[in-house]
């Protein structure tokens, strides 16, 4: 047992770092606002605490050798994400950060699954088609379960007194599936058929997988009204076919059936060319549709290089400044360099998953680790860009720092896969020359 603990003092020392930084921050915040500590704060503190011991312990029994440096990184982003619910709870009178904290110990929940359930990463192989249907059943649940009236997009399901955003899970389940074929499939897909301006392009019937995804998510935006996360998903098993197959033809094809794909949908959708024109000038549309980005602007504005300070902003003014723009508000109150701190965690997330995926032994854990860290590359590229009118907005949220229990349980469920994988591919030669392994590797590669 001490041998599990010892393996991992690194994650552990940053940890506890983490966790002294946010207590300490949180803390100061309450305070400098004429605020007591209340059972509520003690309550915050003690849910992220736990959830980081929690955390490590599992990772220690249950894959000892994987990456040290997620975990942490993970820990601090979820804490920049409670200290500004914390900071929206003090200026509008909720309850964000408490609830951020129940679905971050959800999270965990699923994360200690995960890591129990799936011994080894290549047991999704078993279930590939299976995994692809149940992400196409979940993705497409909303669009037949009662919406409340109003509603903008069809995205939620209702459980009683909760929502769950299925689409969140369902990215991951596809993911899996798409790993799955681009393995069994690769021939296919780096077979020469036409030279067109001095590149080489696929046979036209080799194209029917990524025409099938293109078609689903057009189908499936058109109807649900929610276009990020379609363009999230086509997006990234764009970049693991490219991974798979190393054709720049891929990726031609593929920005052409955006651009296709983005022209139609601007045609037919009030909401699309609502949020073009607030992208080109949204202080034209202040007082309607341009109001959130202008004031999201106006916010990262004041903030300038150093920001205002952790309590001397106004990110309420900001709708829905908790989900889609936070990363605006933490502009606003750490200025440029607080929010260039942020991506840089993110760089350093992504750089960790691609770096598993590269030291990993089998075809079919290089491209799930690399469409997972993928995914959320292009994710945090799209809010980044939308928050400071650079793309337009999408509806994205910010991983692991955006309130919300469905992205949240999911990000975690993302980090379990990538942290088995890590331990797979970090664990020595010896543990895994096993002929089980070997077959079961190979048959993956066939």
């Amino acid at each position: 047992m001490l041998k599990e603990f010892h393996s991992r003092w690194t994650e552990l020392t940053l940890l506890i770092m983490a966790a002294a930084v946010f207590t300490i921050t949180l803390v100061s915040l309450e305070l400098s606002q004429g605020n007591e500590l209340t059972t509520e704060i003690l309550w915050i503190i003690g849910g992220f605490l736990g959830v980081l011991i929690g955390a490590h312990i599992v990772l220690c029994f249950l894959a000892p050798n994987s990456d040290q440096l997620m975990l942490p990184i993970v820990a601090v982003l979820n804490g920049i994400g409670l200290l500004m619910l914390a900071r929206i709870d003090i200026a509008q009178e909720t309850t964000l950060a408490s609830r951020q904290v129940m679905w971050t110990i959800v999270g965990l929940v699923l994360f200690a699954a995960v890591l129990i359930i799936v011994r080894d990463h290549k047991v999704f192989t078993r279930f590939s088609y299976l995994l692809g249907v149940v992400g196409i059943v979940l993705l497409a649940l909303p669009l037949v379960w009662p919406q409340p009236p109003g509603a903008e997009a069809r995205i939620w399901i209702w459980l009683g007194p909760f929502s769950i955003q299925p689409g969140e899970f369902s990215k991951i389940l596809l993911l899996l599936f798409f790993a799955m074929l681009l393995v069994q499939k690769r021939s296919l897909f780096t077979v020469a058929g036409y030279r067109f301006l001095g590149i080489s392009l696929p046979r036209l019937r080799d194209l029917a997988p990524i025409l099938i995804v293109w078609a689903i998510a057009i189908v499936i935006m058109g109807v649900s009204n929610d276009f990020g996360p379609a363009l999230l998903l086509f997006s990234t098993v764009l970049g693991m076919l490219f991974m798979a197959t190393g054709r720049v033809s891929w990726l031609l094809i593929g920005i052409i059936l955006v651009a296709v794909g983005a022209t139609g949908i601007y045609m037919i959708s009030d909401k699309i060319q609502d949020r073009f024109s607030n992208f080109l000038d949204p202080l034209a549309n202040y007082d309607n549709t341009g109001y959130q980005l202008s004031q999201a602007l106006f916010g990262m504005s004041t903030g300038g290089i150093t920001g205002s300070g952790l309590g001397n902003g106004y990110p309420e003014l900001v709708p829905v400044a908790h989900s889609d723009f936070i990363l605006a508000a933490i502009g606003e109150e750490f200025g440029l360099i607080g929010l260039s701190a942020v991506l840089i965690l993110f760089a350093l997330l992504v750089s960790r998953g691609f770096n598993t995926a590269m030291r990993v032994r089998d075809s079919y854990g290089k491209l799930v680790a690399g469409g997972l860290s993928l995914t959320v590359a292009i994710q945090v590229f799209v809010v980044t860009g939308g928050i400071s009118a650079l793309l337009p907005m999408t509806g994205l949220t910010t991983p692991f720092i955006s309130a919300g229990g469905s992205a949240l349980m999911a990000n975690y469920i993302l980090l379990a896969i990538l942290l088995r994988i890590s331990n797979t591919a970090r664990r020595p030669q010896a543990e895994i020359a096993a002929p089980e392994d070997n077959a079961e590797v190979a048959e993956v590669r066939s």
